[in-house]
């Protein structure tokens, strides 16, 4: 087997930390306050997955690169695997009640279901459930 990394932290930029850590609080997510101070927080995905989320000068000190316009580009998808399509719909519904925007229309294939949203800051969020009895096991 190849790399086993332990855990993932994706990073992202932030306009206004407050007004995002409020977006993801609406949205269900809660938050590692030993890895949060007035640049960064850390969104708690799961056990081994999490978002840090950085005000855009903070950011800007881990690379030369510019950061994308989120209104015309797509830097990354942030896809997350949950237990259903009911809490694919959930989520999704909360993103929007706390002002996030449409990224695609949803999908259903039968054995996979998924919807996305854009969060405050534009990122692009795909949140998905697969039954993966669907696939064929030979």
């Amino acid at each position: 087997m190849g790399v086993q990394a332990e855990k993932i932290f994706v990073n992202l930029p932030v306009k206004d930390l407050d007004a995002s850590i409020e977006f993801f609080t609406k949205v269900g997510f809660e938050f590692n306050e030993q890895m949060t101070n007035e640049n960064a927080t850390c969104v708690v995905i799961s056990e081994t997955i999490y978002i840090m989320l950085l005000v855009e000068d903070y950011f800007k000190s881990f690379t030369k690169k510019e950061i994308p316009d989120t209104a015309t580009s797509t830097e990354a998808i942030v896809a997350l695997s949950v237990n259903s399509k009911e809490e694919v719909d959930e989520i999704v519904n909360k993103a929007f009640d706390a002002g996030g925007k449409p990224f695609n229309e949803a999908i259903d294939h039968g054995f996979m279901y998924g919807w996305s949203f854009k969060d405050i800051d534009g990122h692009s969020w795909e949140v998905f459930y697969m039954d993966e009895s669907g696939f064929n096991q030979e």
